[in-house]
């Protein structure tokens, strides 16, 4: 059972970064001062798209090895840095933007996928498949589902 929150909460966090950036693209960030290293504390997405706070959930919640974290890491950066170029980037419709930050993703994701033994692999995946689902922590706006696994009714 504590495994299967573990790997919705990290699914969670994948996918407010994922929805976070493509959220992103309707109000641009204000721009920043150029001495300044990453994004503003508290700005929208930043929180969501920081590459340590998605390293210490993955550490935590797939139980990563030191190595694992230092191979990790560059890869949330990149990734990271490539959303946030994207979601600068005016000259695109937000479809393609979309579009793009989906492929930067997934690359990002099955690279990640490469490092980790088969359990870790295993987690990954049902982190991966609650994102897409929804699940807690994984949909835009929405609350967890009931733990009884009930729908909620809509209301006429």
């Amino acid at each position: 059972m504590q495994s299967k929150l573990f790997t919705l909460a990290l699914g969670g966090l994948i996918a407010l970064g994922v929805t976070g950036a493509a959220r992103a693209q309707d109000n641009p960030p204000p721009p920043q001062d150029q001495n300044q290293a990453g994004p503003p504390p508290g700005g929208r997405g930043g929180m969501r798209m920081d590459p340590n706070r998605q390293l210490e959930r993955l550490t935590r919640e797939l139980n990563l090895t030191t190595d694992q974290q230092s191979q990790i890491k560059p890869l949330l950066v990149d990734r990271a840095q490539k959303m946030q170029a994207l979601m600068q980037n005016q000259s695109m419709s937000q479809e393609d933007r979309r579009t793009q930050m989906r492929t930067i993703s997934e690359g990002t994701n099955n690279s990640i996928k490469a490092l980790l033994n088969d359990d870790q692999k295993q987690k990954f995946d049902a982190m991966q498949a609650n994102m897409r689902r929804g699940g807690p922590g994984g949909g835009p706006g929405g609350p967890p589902p009931p733990p009884d696994g009930s729908a909620p009714q809509p209301q006429p």
